[in-house]
């Protein structure tokens, strides 16, 4: 079992509670979401997400995720003072549990993008399929 994170211990030994600790809060899903479903990749494009995240939030989440294996860094090719940020394996494999947190929140409270909601309902695999893809074409060109 791989385990990659920067304390050993959790509050707990379950599970969920380890999950919690990674990714309880809005932010960290948040900006997972956008580097998986919009292509972001760089600090001012998370700046200019929906939900308009701090600059001290969004330093310390991008620090937190990084820290535990859920993204990666890399010096932007076209200007080596910035980072480019990139989903790792670990955390393209949320892919099915963020589709799976997208069609509960559907199906239970007043959401909007309803072309997302219709291409995860059509065919669900094919959708995470599609997501994985993209990343592996993404992640060719950072090293």
């Amino acid at each position: 079992m791989h385990r990659s994170h920067p304390r050993t211990k959790f509050r707990s030994g379950c599970p969920l509670n380890a999950s919690v600790e990674i990714l309880g809060d809005r932010w960290s899903l948040l900006i997972i979401r956008d580097m998986m479903l919009r292509g972001l990749r760089s600090y001012t494009q998370f700046l200019d997400s929906y939900e308009h995240i701090a600059t001290n939030i969004l330093a310390h989440r991008l620090k937190k995720l990084e820290a535990y294996g859920i993204i990666a860094t890399h010096q932007d090719p076209l200007d080596g003072r910035k980072l480019i940020y990139t989903l790792t394996q670990k955390g393209m494999d949320l892919a099915p549990i963020l589709t799976e947190m997208v069609l509960w929140a559907a199906a239970h409270e007043d959401t909007q993008n309803p072309e997302l909601i219709r291409q995860i309902k059509k065919d669900k695999q094919k959708f995470i399929a599609a997501v994985r893809q993209k990343w592996v074409e993404n992640s060719s060109h950072t090293d």
